[in-house]
C-alpha cells in the first residue's frame, strides 16, 4: 500500500492493538499498525507477561472441583472495583459485558485462535475477608500454555498473514505525534520516523528522527498502553488516599510504555477519566538480569511467607501474601514505607514461590511438559534459585541471628528493629503446636490446602520457620513496583472515544490500557488479577470488529 490511505490505522502494537487489527483484516479492511519500536518488541508489554486469564465456570475450574458462576464473578468485580464516580458509568457498563465474556465466549473463541490452558488454575487476589469487597471468591487466574507469547501468537500470525495479503502495513519506528482533524473529525496520523535500532526486546530504544509522515485514514485505534514505563507521570498521578508518593519504585514495564497516546488523544478531543487509578505492586526485587531502566519482577507468592514492615513488624491481617494488592500498598505507603520484607523458609520457597513474566517462566512459555512436572520435584524452578543466589535482595543464612544480620546490612534507612523480627517469627512459631491456632494467616494456610491447586504447587504443609528441616531461613527485600493504569480514555461500549461532552469523538477509537480495559477504567480501583490480558482481548476484538462495522 503506497498511496498512505487506509481504512483503519493502529497506532500501538500490542496485544489489543493487534487483536483489532486482524479483526479488521478479517473484515477485508486495509489497515496500517504503526509503532515507535523496532521490530524486536513487536507484541508489546503482553509479551512479558505471565499470560494469565480471568475466566469464569471453566471446564478447568470444574475438574479442580471449583463451583464458580457469572453471578458470583459479578459480586466480586463490584466489590473490587468500588465504582463510586459519575465516570464510572461507561467502566461500569465495560466491566459488566466483560464479566459476561469470561462466563460465556471467551474460553471458546480462545480456543478457537489455538490459544490452550494450564490445567490448574490459580488462586490470585484472595481478598479482604469478607462475602463482599475487594477478592475472588473462588481461584479464576487460569495460565496459558506458552505465558504471554503463547497468548500473543495467534494474533501475530493473523497479522503477518494479512501482511502477506496486501491488507496490512506493519511499520515499526513510525511514532505517531498527532491525530489529524479535519472538520471535527480524526481522519489520520502523523509523526516522526525514527532510526532504525536493533536493541533486543524490552531494551530502551533511539528516539533519533529521520524523517517525517502523515497517513490518512477513515478510523484510528489509540492501543498505545499505559504510563507505568514513566515514573514521572506515576508519580504526577499518584493519589492522595495511598499515602505520600514513595520515594523509589522499580519498573515493571518497558520504557515505552509512556503514556504519549494518552495525551496525544486527549489534545484530540478525547476525554481521559480515573487517571489517579493505578494498580502497582509490592513484591517487587530487582532483576539481577536488567533488560530495562529500574528493571523489577514481581513474586507470585503462596500463602505462607512472613510478611514484616521495615521495622520488622508484622502486616495486619489480612494483608497476607496473594491476598490484597493495592490494600498492602496503601498501608505501608501511608506509612511513608517504600519496601518490606518476607521471612521463609527453603520449604516456603520450593514450594509457593513463582515469579511473573515470560522470561521467568521457561517451561510453560516453552511448552516444556518434562520442566513443567519440575515444579512438584524438591528444590524451586531454577529462576528462582538464579534470584535466590544472584539476587540483591536475598539474604540466606542457617541461623536467624546471621539472617538478622544479612536483613540488617539490606536496611539502608536503619529501619529495622532485630528483636521485633525476632519476636514475630518466633510468636507466629508457637502458634504451630496445635493444628488451630488465632493467628488468621495461619488459618488461610489451613484452608488454602483445601483447594486440590493449592495443595498440589501452591501452598507448603504448615510449618516452623525455625525449624532447621525445613531450613535455610530467606528473608527477601521486596520493593514497589510500578504495572498498570487502570484509568485511560473514556469510551462507548463500541470503543469509541468520548469527548468531555460525552459524544464520541468521529473516527477515533480506543483498546487495551490506552482506554483502562474499556470504559476509560473497568477494574475500577481495584484489579482481581488475569484481567489485564483479558481486557486486550475483549476491548481490541470489541473495537476492531466495531471499526470493520463502521466502515461498511
Amino acid at each position: 500500500m503506497s498511496d498512505h490511505s487506509y481504512d483503519a490505522i493502529v497506532v500501538g502494537a500490542g496485544l489489543a492493538g493487534l487483536v483489532a487489527a486482524a479483526e479488521l483484516a478479517d473484515c477485508g479492511r486495509r489497515v496500517a499498525v504503526l509503532d515507535q519500536e523496532p521490530p524486536s518488541s513487536f507484541g508489546g508489554q503482553a509479551w512479558w507477561s505471565f499470560g494469565g486469564l480471568f475466566l469464569v465456570d471453566s471446564p478447568e475450574q470444574r475438574r479442580m472441583g471449583i463451583s464458580d458462576s457469572a453471578d458470583l464473578a459479578w459480586q466480586d468485580w463490584e466489590g473490587t472495583a468500588g465504582f463510586d464516580r459519575d465516570e464510572d458509568n461507561w467502566a461500569q457498563r465495560w466491566a459488566r459485558a466483560y464479566v459476561d465474556f469470561a462466563a460465556g465466549e471467551k474460553r471458546s473463541w480462545l480456543k478457537s485462535k489455538g490459544i490452550s490452558l494450564f490445567p490448574v488454575v490459580g488462586w490470585a487476589e484472595r481478598g479482604s475477608g469478607a462475602a463482599f469487597g475487594h477478592g475472588n471468591s473462588v481461584p479464576r487466574f487460569h495460565i496459558t500454555w506458552g505465558t504471554g507469547p503463547g497468548v500473543l501468537d495467534p494474533f501475530v500470525r493473523r497479522v503477518h498473514a494479512a501482511q502477506d495479503a496486501g491488507l496490512v502495513d506493519v511499520l515499526t519506528r513510525h511514532r505517531v505525534d498527532e491525530l489529524i482533524m479535519t472538520n471535527g473529525c480524526v481522519t489520520g496520523v502523523s509523526g516522526a520516523v525514527l532510526a532504525e535500532d536493533r536493541v533486543p526486546r524490552g531494551v530502551t530504544s533511539s528516539r533519533t528522527e529521520v524523517g517525517r509522515f502523515e497517513f490518512s485514514s477513515r478510523t484510528v485505534l489509540m492501543s498505545t498502553g499505559g504510563i507505568g514505563g514513566n515514573s514521572e507521570l506515576v508519580r504526577k498521578h499518584w493519589p492522595e488516599r495511598l499515602g505520600p508518593v514513595p520515594r523509589s519504585m522499580l519498573t515493571g514495564v518497558p520504557a515505552h510504555v509512556d503514556g504519549r497516546g494518552l495525551a496525544i488523544a486527549e489534545n484530540a478531543g478525547g476525554r481521559i477519566v480515573n487517571a489517579d487509578r493505578m494498580w502497582h505492586y509490592t513484591e517487587g526485587i530487582t532483576n539481577w538480569n536488567p533488560v530495562w531502566p529500574e528493571h523489577g519482577i514481581r513474586i507470585l507468592p503462596g500463602p505462607s511467607s512472613l510478611w514484616l514492615d521495615p521495622t520488622g513488624a508484622r502486616l495486619p491481617a489480612p494483608l497476607f501474601p496473594g491476598f490484597d494488592t493495592l490494600g498492602t500498598l496503601t498501608h505501608l505507603t501511608r506509612a511513608g514505607f517504600d519496601h518490606s520484607w518476607f521471612v521463609l523458609t527453603q520449604r516456603i520457597i520450593e514450594k509457593e514461590f513463582a515469579l511473573s513474566g515470560s522470561e521467568q517462566n521457561p517451561d510453560l512459555t516453552g511448552k516444556d511438559i518434562r520442566m513443567v512436572l519440575g515444579r512438584v520435584a524438591p528444590g524451586a524452578p531454577g529462576p528462582v534459585e538464579a534470584f535466590k543466589k544472584h539476587g540483591d535482595d536475598f539474604v540466606v543464612a542457617d541461623r536467624l541471628d546471621t539472617l538478622l544480620d544479612g536483613m540488617a546490612e539490606l536496611d539502608t534507612d536503619d529501619q529495622l528493629d532485630r528483636g521485633r523480627v525476632r519476636h514475630e517469627i518466633e510468636w507466629r512459631d508457637r502458634q504451630l503446636n496445635n493444628s488451630f491456632s488465632k493467628d488468621a494467616q495461619l488459618t488461610a494456610m489451613h484452608g488454602a490446602r483445601s483447594y486440590r491447586g493449592d495443595k498440589l504447587l501452591r501452598a507448603a504443609p504448615p510449618h516452623k520457620l525455625l525449624d532447621p528441616k525445613a531450613g535455610p531461613l530467606i528473608a527477601v527485600k521486596l520493593h514497589l513496583l510500578t504495572r498498570k493504569t487502570l484509568g485511560g480514555l473514556q469510551t462507548d461500549l463500541d470503543g469509541r472515544v468520548l469527548s468531555a461532552s460525552g459524544e464520541p469523538v468521529p473516527g477515533l477509537y480506543a483498546a487495551g490500557e490506552a482506554s483502562g480495559f474499556g470504559g476509560g477504567g473497568l477494574h475500577g480501583y481495584r484489579a482481581l488479577e488475569g484481567t489485564f490480558l483479558g481486557g486486550c482481548l475483549f476491548s481490541g476484538r470489541t473495537a476492531g470488529r466495531a471499526m470493520a462495522g463502521a466502515l461498511a
